[in-house]
This record gives C-alpha cells, structure tokens and sequence, in this order.
C-alpha cells in the first residue's frame, strides 16, 4: 500500500481541506472516496484508517477526507468541502495511477454530505461536475433530513425533523439516470435514523428510481455505525462496487 497524506483539494492553507490516499500496489485501479463522521462537529479522516484495508487489498484506492466543522464552519461549508475534494479526486487520480471510477460515500455525517451531494447538484455543479460523473455513491446511517446539527445552528430543537433546502430528501426529483446508491443502517441506530432511511427509500422509489439501482443493506443487532470499524463494512462497499462494475 502506498500512502499519500494531507494533500490540499482546495486552495488554502486550512488543514480541514485536505485529504490522504491509500493506493494499492497496482495501476488503473478503482478509487472510494470517504467522508468520515462525527456530526459535522468532529471526527478525522486519519481515525480508524484500518477499516478500509480490505478496499486497498483489492485494489481499490481509497481517499479519505478532511472538511471544515462547527464551531469553525456553517452550513454548507462542509458540503462545499466535500464536494471540492471528489473534484480534486477526478481531477487528479489518474497522476497515481488510478481510472475513472469513482465512487463516492460516507457514514453518518458523512452519510448525510454524501446524500446532499447526490440529491442536491448544485454543490458539484460549480467543478463542472454532477452525481452522474461517478460510478456509485454510499449513504451509510445519514440523515435524510435537515441535520440536528444544522438545526442547532439555526437555534432550532435538533430533535424536529424538518425537510427544507437542508435535507437531502427535500432535493429528490424524477429519476435522470443517477448512479447506483448502496444504503445502509442499522436497526439500532439513532432514534428515528432508521425511519428516516425508510422515507428516503420510499421516496427515492415514488420519483422512479430503479430498485436495481438501489442495494439496501440492514445491520441487523448492531448500534449506529457500530459495525464501521469491522471487516464487513469494507466488504460491503466493495461488493457494491464490484456489482456496479459488472453491469
């Protein structure tokens, strides 16, 4: 594995706009750009590194990003973040080696900046980009809805559930032809987590998006992302990712 850290995909000196690869020992190899968790309040792209190890032994690289959180940041900066870094990602990859696919995804926080971004186009529309431009996208125990810490923000009780400009699920529109999504949660994750993510798959399946392009995967006897630090986490992604190469 070669290891490639803090790499700036954006023009600052801010030292939450980078990102670190971990590329496999070979050529023209897939790429899994991750956006960690940690309520858009904490977390690192430098925690729990290992649990992608069974991405990179497959030969798929794997990106993991740093974005500006609160108190040092507001909505949507963090999204704006993530959104420069897959343009950095697309941009760049093929320097090391890489090809043009490229998923894209996050657990919890993450999960949510992943979902905002697929549903959402205008985040990636200022690098020319949109959703359709990479091969898959994992929302792994995202908020659907405005983020509690979005409505804390704003002063708001952070248990509401509101659906406005902030919420991934209020972007959801007819089918274009978006790329396959994997979703997951668990059945003892956050309260209402797992509600919310029925909502979205309703609501995702109500404006015609294939079900062949939608892999849902319940963690069963398992707490919010409890399961992202085991080797089945890696594998699902990399089973998902594999299905999609298939097609």
């Amino acid at each position: 594995m070669r290891t490639i850290q803090n790499i700036a995909y954006a023009d600052t000196n801010n030292e939450r706009q980078l990102l670190d690869l971990y590329l496999p020992e070979t050529e023209n190899f897939k790429t899994f750009v991750y956006f960690h968790g940690g309520g858009l309040e904490s977390g690192s792209k430098g925690e729990c590194i290992d649990e992608f190890a069974g991405l990179i032994d497959k030969n798929i690289a794997v990106a993991r990003v740093n974005y500006r959180l609160y108190p040092f940041a507001q909505f949507p900066d963090f999204i704006r973040d993530c959104a420069a870094s897959l343009a950095w990602v697309k941009d760049h990859i093929k320097e090391y080696g890489g090809s043009d696919t490229i998923f894209a995804g996050g657990s919890s926080a993450g999960g949510y900046i992943a979902m905002m971004l697929y549903f959402d186009k205008k985040y990636l529309a200022p690098f020319q980009l949109s959703p359709n431009d990479f091969a898959g996208f994992v929302f792994d125990a995202g908020q659907p809805t405005t983020h509690f810490n979005v409505l804390r923000e704003r002063g708001e009780d952070p248990r509401r559930v509101i659906i406005d400009d902030c919420a991934p699920i209020f972007h959801i529109n007819d089918y274009s032809g978006e790329p396959p999504v994997l979703v997951i949660v668990s059945d003892d994750d956050m309260q209402n987590r797992y509600e919310q993510t029925q909502l979205l798959l309703s609501t995702m399946n109500h404006f015609g998006y294939p079900k062949e392009n939608i892999a849902f995967q319940l963690m069963e006897n398992s707490e919010h992302c409890s399961y992202c630090s085991q080797p089945i986490f890696a594998q699902m992604i990399y089973d998902f990712i594999e299905k999609r190469n298939a097609r």
